[in-house]
């Protein structure tokens, strides 16, 4: 990852909310049919956590918001079993291949470890190669909201006290 680029927790009067729900509303919006640009601002906003589930984190070039990740208690409602949730993680098309994805994973795993999680999940219908190589697992293969999707999970390593 370019060293300009530093990852930084999200607050809900961040001014650059707006920005980057509208990232994850463009990505991911067709899974939750009739909602809404501005009801999706009001959901990231409640996810803009101080630390812990739920936390988003966002990875900054200067002054400009170039990647997002979050870690949330929910993000499959035929698995509620399963949390916490690595969730929303997206790239700028332009700044993509640069591991900015990779680390925003790293920083939302360091904050499930910091929190006491050994064990979370992710589902995504694309990119499990990229998280295979985090070190994520597949758990199953699911038809989830007219998508086929592979729910992944990572083990966790206990912080050292």
């Amino acid at each position: 990852m370019q060293s300009d680029i530093t990852l930084q927790r999200l607050s809900a009067d961040d001014p650059n909310v707006a920005l980057v729900a509208g990232w994850t509303f463009s990505a991911w919006g067709h899974l939750h049919p009739g909602l809404t640009q501005e009801q999706a601002t009001e959901r990231l906003k409640a996810e803009c956590g101080q630390g812990g589930v739920p936390s988003i984190f966002v990875a900054m070039q200067g002054e400009t918001p170039v990647g997002t990740a979050s870690l949330i208690a929910d993000d499959m409602s035929i698995r509620r079993e399963f949390t916490p949730w690595l969730a929303s993680v997206f790239v700028v098309p332009e700044w993509r291949g640069q591991g900015i994805a990779s680390a925003l994973v790293r920083r939302v795993e360091a904050e499930a470890a910091a929190h006491g999680f050994e064990r979370f999940y992710l589902y995504t219908p694309d990119q499990q190669a990229l998280y295979r190589r985090l070190g994520w697992q597949d758990e199953e293969d699911v038809e989830y909201r007219k998508e086929h999707v592979t729910v992944m999970a990572r083990q966790l390593d206990k912080p050292h006290n």
